[in-house]
């Protein structure tokens, strides 16, 4: 109950957070979606890094280290640091500095107008919202299973709990979360979740090292940090030290899937929030960082998981495979932190998961209005009515979200890595918008289509996500005995249709109009 109590102090003070930000509330919808573009370096930081780092880099990547080794670290953290901030400064600073000349506020609207063709928006919404909302799964999910991990045997007199262990069960933690976060952005919009995004990011870095340095000590035993690393990394499997349950073609096409945050809606609308581009240095420079603050330790306590002295090891093992990866850091946690530390690391992980998903129920509401309703005269200068139908959306949004993650239970990495999948197929059209001249309407939508077919597809044959070795081409093509194509996974060929559509239909199409070019280059 301890952990519960401190839990449930913390998501009062996200509430409180986001009624105190709506007292600043202008009342127009360029406040409520992008806090009149006032925000500086600092706050931009933050909230990039706690918009990227979600429940698939806390819960999801512990679990995976637990699965297949410390190879997790290489296979997405390590390019990350590096393509995320290429993204910031390839993909981030020119589009807004467009979006300050021209107005936009969602990607749809600067798609239009550099394609000056209105059947693109119409193409990506329903392609963009569909896989936001997978991505929002990943953090519903991975919330649910931590909050029912740490508070286990709290409800110990209560029959009804017995199938969660007599904890809170992971869909009403998942409700409440959800709700908590639905809150502080409906009252306080870009502003509150900037604010929330600031708090929680800071909150979650320095309680995840106070969460690792807890468990190392109590797994090693001594009294010297430096021995128990090496004491808790000793007592794990040897496999997953190394990358030897990593196949080189995989890891290697995991260095696609960073190129996802360049098409994230949400990221787009923290970029356009930015006071000057200016402030995109500091994010730039220090966002590698961070990835590797946070991901260490998350990739050596699922290291970690696998050894007889973490204590979980058996129940792990008796779990189901789909929950078994999102409950590793809940469990050690639960295991080896004290009831009042392991309320306030759960707090921290929360933070993580929370900070993604306003942002990205925020930016769902914003395109609904901008690329939906606004462009629809009647609305456009109604400025209480956009408000009011952007948190209308953002609710829709939160419970199909919810209705959905108690439908298709998944694991928080395999399910976040399809959803990455699908944006970094869309990335050779941001690429193409922003630096190819020749780039034509007819070359986007084909290169949409076949981006959204293809991974449709791929995510059907394996079995939705529940496969987590599926690979592409299944077995490989070989010429004698000389492999042409070996398995990958399906992210390069949805990368690759992608780019060689949009490339060979520009090509033999139309190209775009001189008073379009002048405009945009």
């Amino acid at each position: 109950m301890t952990q519960l109590i401190i839990i449930a102090i913390y998501l009062a003070l996200l509430v409180a957070m986001g009624l105190s930000a709506s007292r600043l509330f202008r009342g127009t919808a360029d406040d409520y979606m992008f806090a009149s573009h006032s925000i500086g370096p600092f706050l931009l930081l933050m909230s990039l890094f706690g918009t990227t780092m979600t429940a698939f880099a806390l819960v999801g990547s512990t679990g995976k280290a637990y699965a297949v080794g410390a190879g997790v670290y290489g296979l997405l953290a390590s390019a990350s640091g590096i393509i995320h901030s290429l993204c910031f400064f390839l993909i981030g600073v020119p589009l807004w500095r467009l979006g300050n000349r021209h107005g936009y506020r969602t990607q749809i609207q600067f798609f239009r107008d550099r394609l000056d063709n209105n059947f693109i928006g119409l193409l990506l919404f329903p392609v963009l919202v569909f896989l936001v909302i997978g991505y929002l799964m990943v953090g519903v999910l991975g919330g649910g299973s931590v909050v029912q991990a740490v508070t286990e045997g709290a409800f110990s007199k209560m029959g009804w709990f017995k199938s969660y262990d007599y904890g809170v069960p992971s869909p009403i933690a998942s409700a409440v979360i959800c709700a908590v976060v639905l809150t502080y952005v409906f009252f306080g919009g870009m502003r509150g979740t900037a604010w929330a995004n600031a708090f929680q990011t800071g909150l979650f870095m320095i309680l995840g090292l106070v969460t690792f340095v807890v468990i190392a000590n109590s797994i090693g035993g001594t009294s010297s940090f430096a021995d128990n690393l090496q004491i808790a990394s000793a007592q794990a499997d040897a496999s997953l030290i190394a990358r030897d349950k990593i196949p080189k073609t995989v890891f290697f096409s995991f260095l696609l899937i960073p190129l996802s945050v360049g098409m994230f809606p949400h990221i787009f609308q923290h970029w356009l929030t930015a006071r000057s581009a200016a402030a995109f240095k500091l994010p730039i420079v220090v966002h590698p960082i961070f990835i590797m603050i946070v991901w260490v330790p998350c990739v050596l306590l699922g290291v970690w998981a696998s050894g007889p002295a973490s204590g979980i090891a058996d129940q792990l093992a008796a779990m189901d495979p789909h929950d078994r990866g999102n409950a590793v850091l809940g469990a050690l946690v639960s295991t080896h932190a004290g009831p009042l530390l392991g309320g306030l690391l759960t707090a921290g992980i929360l933070a993580a998961i929370m900070s993604s998903l306003d942002s990205q129920f925020l930016c769902l509401g914003t395109m609904f209005t901008e690329d939906i309703l606004r462009s629809n005269s009647r609305h456009a200068q109604d400025e209480k009515k956009t408000v009011r139908h952007a948190r209308g959306f953002v609710i829709a949004v939160v419970v199909a979200t919810y209705l959905l993650s108690l439908v298709l239970p998944r694991s928080v990495f395999d399910l976040g890595l399809w959803s990455f999948a699908g944006f970094t197929g869309l990335f050779p059209l941001v690429f193409a918008a922003i630096y190819w001249r020749r780039l034509s309407a007819a070359g986007a939508i084909c290169s949409a289509i076949a981006t959204f077919a293809s991974w449709g597809v791929l995510f059907y044959r394996s079995d939705f996500g529940g496969n987590p070795r599926y690979s592409f081409p299944e077995s490989p093509v070989r010429a004698g005995d000389f492999t042409l194509i070996p398995p990958l996974h399906p992210v390069v060929t949805v990368f690759v249709i992608s780019a060689f559509v949009i490339v060979v239909v520009s090509l033999l199409t139309k190209a775009p109009k001189e008073s379009t070019l002048k405009k945009f280059f």
